[in-house]
């Protein structure tokens, strides 16, 4: 045999992990380009005080205000009160729709999800709709109620976290092992003690990663304080009048930073709490079967009318007052609050949705990608997409879209040619919500079993074959929950593009916010049900595309 037929053999390259390779450098470049570099520019930003000059100074400057400590203190002082609140109401209907035998579960778990498919300031815009100057319940009951300011915020933030919390409680309950109970009543314990002792160690890592979870989603939340909060002002809020209002882009970046602070350390402790729970469930779980209590089903039931009812109640005012002709001095039907003589028009709900599609498109590769690299190869730079891929979950949308100002507006920056289109606005989006899609798609990824690549393998097929014909397939039910994913919170987002519209580029949501400032509500409130009908459509989409994947899926079996 030549020396150069065995020098070919040493350095040739596998086919599969070229492809692996491949892979990886057509996820990790992006991470690195739309994530990675714009934070670490606002980094820098925060240290700029002048034309080549760094130091502490914005940092003192900043501290020294007393303002700044009092919106420090508004932020965590809203966000442990939201987070109390959500939580507890989230627990209690958590444990409504896992430990009870009520009737209408289904019907209350998609009602609380309600929320989760429109724009955060909804929740403000509806309860400015009930209980503002002009509101439905201070009119007609001759009351005097003021839900400007903390209050206000409080409700409205409690509305739109308490999905949240009622997610991930309602994931703990569900994994439950009855065999400590059987235990726990074969050993005389009462009710309470079963409930001390069994079912909140149980579910402990749960509570604690919904506590930091609805506490990041508090303190980094812009549109409902930007809607109802008055005087009262927030980190979230302080970053955009820094820099939308007084064009202060250095004290913004300082801003921006210590908000990260906490969301960072919140985002820590929930994702250690998340694997604690994933450790914590037992192989070969007996599953826990509700039994009939009428006492307990009755009150869970009323509860969680009452629950639903007032996010139900929150939505149909907003719908409502988009079909008034002048709020609250002529509620004669009219369909003209949907022309929008303002705004743009329709423009921003079409855009909206041509980037929310875009990035349901762009957002299902790259995180699917990710995924696949990162579960098939262990080594450093796996890690490190790894790391990069779960880091958008810590960064707060206003971060974000202030990073991208200072990255992708700079001249010298060949990608400077996507700033101000709807390019830059879908991949703001996508690495938004980055995190979100690719642990679904690791999560999806590690429940299919080795043996697949394993019988692929010794048949001769190459990995792009297995992925193909065997993956994909198996996948697809993901695949398409997480495009509608991508798609619904593009559709509602606020806070990640607030800096990166324009009056040619506008999405809906941002749409929303701005005509309330304007003071058309009722168009904000029109805006807002055609935000949520979009969502809607798409949801409705994905049960139906999943139904006809179900039955092709049983018939291949079959």
């Amino acid at each position: 045999m030549s020396a150069i037929s065995l020098s070919k053999r040493k350095f040739s390259i596998h086919p599969d992990k070229l492809l692996l390779s491949t892979l990886g450098l057509l996820v990790i470049v992006p991470l690195l380009l739309f994530l990675v570099f714009p934070i670490l520019i606002v980094f820098l930003k925060s240290f700029q005080v002048g034309d080549g000059m760094w130091g502490l100074a914005n940092y003192t400057s900043t501290m020294v205000e007393a303002h700044f400590w009092i919106v420090v203190g508004n932020s965590l002082w809203l966000s442990v009160i939201v987070t109390v609140i959500s939580v507890i109401l989230g627990f209690i209907f958590a444990y409504a729709i896992q430990r009870s035998q009520m009737p209408g579960k289904q019907f209350f778990s998609i009602m609380a999800m309600l929320p989760m498919f429109a724009p955060s300031l909804l929740q403000a815009l509806g309860l400015v709709f009930l209980l503002g100057r002009n509101g439905i319940i201070n009119r007609w009951l001759g009351l005097d109620i003021e839900i400007y300011g903390l209050w206000g915020v409080v409700i409205a933030d409690v509305i739109y976290a308490f999905p949240q919390a009622f997610m991930i409680l309602s994931a703990a309950f569900a994994v439950a092992d009855s065999r400590p109970y059987e235990a726990a009543r074969m050993l005389g314990a009462s009710k309470r003690q079963i409930f001390f002792d069994v079912t909140l160690p149980s579910i402990k890592f749960g509570l604690i990663s919904s506590i930091f979870l609805v506490f990041t989603v508090t303190i980094t939340d812009f549109g409902n304080p930007m809607v109802i909060g008055g005087n009262f002002s927030v980190l979230a809020t302080e970053i955009y009048n820094q820099v939308s209002g007084q064009m202060n882009f250095n004290l913004g970046s300082v801003i921006a930073i210590i908000l990260l602070i906490p969301v960072v350390v919140a985002f820590g402790i929930e994702r250690f709490a998340g694997r604690k729970q994933a450790a914590f469930i037992p192989d070969n779980v007996s599953p826990l079967v509700p039994v009939k209590n009428k006492m307990l089903d009755s009150c869970m039931f009323i509860y969680s009318t009452v629950i639903c009812g007032l996010i139900l109640l929150v939505a149909a005012i907003v719908v409502y007052a988009s079909f008034v002709k002048l709020w609250p001095y002529n509620m004669s039907f009219t369909l003209d609050n949907y022309k929008f003589d303002s705004q743009g028009g329709y423009a921003p709900l079409l855009t909206s949705v041509i980037v929310s599609l875009m990035a349901a498109v762009i957002g299902v590769v790259l995180v699917f990608g990710s995924a696949y690299v990162v579960n098939k190869t262990k080594n450093i730079i796996t890690d490190l997409l790894n790391f990069f891929s779960i880091l958008p979950a810590a960064i707060p949308g206003m971060v974000l879209g202030l990073a991208y100002i200072f990255f992708f507006n700079d001249t010298s920056n060949p990608l400077n040619i996507i700033y101000g289109t709807v390019f830059i606005l879908t991949i703001n989006s996508v690495y938004h919500y980055y995190a979100q899609g690719f642990l679904t798609a690791s999560t999806s990824l590690q429940q299919i079993s080795s043996n697949f690549d394993e019988t692929s393998a010794c048949l001769g097929a190459s990995l792009l074959t297995t992925i193909k014909r065997v993956t994909l397939p198996i996948l697809l039910p993901s695949i398409l929950s997480v495009g509608v994913f991508f798609f619904m919170r593009t559709m509602v987002t606020l806070a990640a593009v607030i800096f990166l519209v324009s009056p040619k580029v506008n999405l809906a949501a941002v749409s929303v916010m701005l005509l309330d400032d304007a003071g058309n509500t009722t168009q904000a409130a029109a805006y807002s049900t055609l935000i949520i009908l979009v969502v809607l459509v798409a949801l409705l989409f994905l049960n139906l595309i999943l139904k006809i994947f179900k039955i092709k899926t049983k018939s291949l079996i079959s």
